[in-house]
């Protein structure tokens, strides 16, 4: 703050100084005259008065003149010393005058050396403010990135494990497909063999049947080599018979198996997406009643503390936006939407300021935080939405 330039006043000590001055002169033309007024030396006659005054008449008039000597004297004495005091109070008033001034201005100067370091601190809590704030908004950020890649993760994880499911199935499918081709190929291979010795049993019992005659006892034991021989195959073809059945058996059982585990693998998947998809249907629910309650409590607060103007129409209606901090502190209470009634909208937002700070902000999860440190509040002479 500039210094303010104050002139010196001199009005009271002069003031003083004329009364004392105008005193004295009244009291110097009230005094008696000492002696009898001389006659003029113009006159025709002059003569010489003999003095008939005796010794006594003689001390007491020196006595008198000695008298007034002294009155007078005591008179100057006084009149010196008023002025000397109307003087001395003259530079009393204006050194403490002075010395008023000086002390205006220090008052001033700290004054406004208080008014510069209250703005000082001012600022720096400001900065403080805005850098914890932005400290805030950087840990937010951070643990949102964080959720992101872990929900990433997690998905690249469940596409990785359908991919595998599908390949054991794909996997699965193709074995059956060339078990069956196999068995197949052994029935057509087994026909063919059949097929071929029965022909060549037809060719045999031809040629036997046209040298039956000449070789009647050859044919006998042909005919019996030719059973052994049929009873050998017949043995051997059920043996193969026999393997193969267990062989398709055990196939069989080795993809019941298969399918039994895809099955119960297919199972428990199920079950742990609708564990998932529960749980997190769960905690929707949880998170919604959480901002339900929150925003009930901050109703009914801001409800408590409402004190609606005499005389308003029930149709006005007001939107106050409500700005929180960290910590559920008020930042800031602004009109959005004006009813058009300057004291209802003053009284919303009075409410609002009443009612802070909101300290239950803090038991919110911190999506659900960021999602309530803004949001508006609709004023209707009946009710708060």
């Amino acid at each position: 703050m500039a210094k303010r330039n104050r002139r010196v006043g001199y009005g009271l000590p002069v003031v003083l100084a004329i009364a004392v001055h105008v005193v004295a002169l009244l009291m110097t033309m009230l005094r008696l005259p000492d002696s009898e007024p001389t006659p003029s030396s113009s006159s025709v006659v002059q003569a010489t008065l003999v003095s008939d005054v005796t010794a006594t008449d003689q001390a007491q008039y020196a006595q008198e003149a000695r008298a007034r000597t002294a009155q007078r004297q005591a008179e100057e004495a006084a009149q010196a010393a008023a002025e000397q005091e109307a003087q001395e109070a003259a530079r009393q008033a204006a050194e403490q005058q002075a010395q008023e001034e000086a002390q205006a201005e220090e008052a001033e100067r700290q004054a406004a050396a208080a008014q510069a370091e209250a703005a000082a601190q001012r600022r720096q809590q400001a900065a403080e403010q805005a850098a914890a704030e932005r400290a805030e908004a950087e840990k937010q950020q951070q643990a949102a990135e964080a959720k992101r890649q872990a929900e990433a993760k997690a998905r690249a994880e469940a596409e990785k494990q359908r991919q595998a499911e599908e390949k054991a199935k794909a996997e699965a499918k193709a074995k059956a497909e060339a078990e069956k081709k196999r068995q197949a190929e052994e029935k057509a291979k087994a026909e063919a063999e059949a097929k071929a010795e029965a022909e060549k049993k037809r060719q045999a019992e031809e040629k036997a049947k046209a040298e039956a005659e000449k070789k009647r006892q050859a044919e006998e034991k042909a005919k019996a080599d030719a059973k052994a021989k049929a009873e050998a195959e017949k043995k051997r073809q059920a043996e193969e018979k026999a393997k193969a059945e267990a062989k398709a058996k055990a196939e069989a059982e080795k993809k019941k198996a298969a399918e039994a585990a895809a099955k119960k693998a297919a199972a428990e998947a199920l079950n742990n997406s609708i564990a998932n998809e529960q749980e997190r249907i769960a905690n929707a629910q949880q998170a919604a009643q959480a901002s339900n309650s929150f925003i009930n409590l901050v109703k009914r607060a801001v409800e408590d503390r409402w004190h609606l103007p005499a005389n308003v129409d029930s149709g006005l209606v007001a939107q106050v936006r409500v700005r929180l901090g960290p910590s559920g502190e008020l930042l800031a209470a602004s009109i959005t939407r004006s009813s058009g009634n300057p004291s209802f909208d003053r009284s919303a937002t009075q409410a609002v300021e009443a009612a802070a700070p909101f300290r239950e902000l803090q038991q919110l999860d911190a999506g659900l935080q960021r999602r309530f440190r803004d949001f508006n509040l609709k004023f209707t002479p009946g009710d708060i939405q």
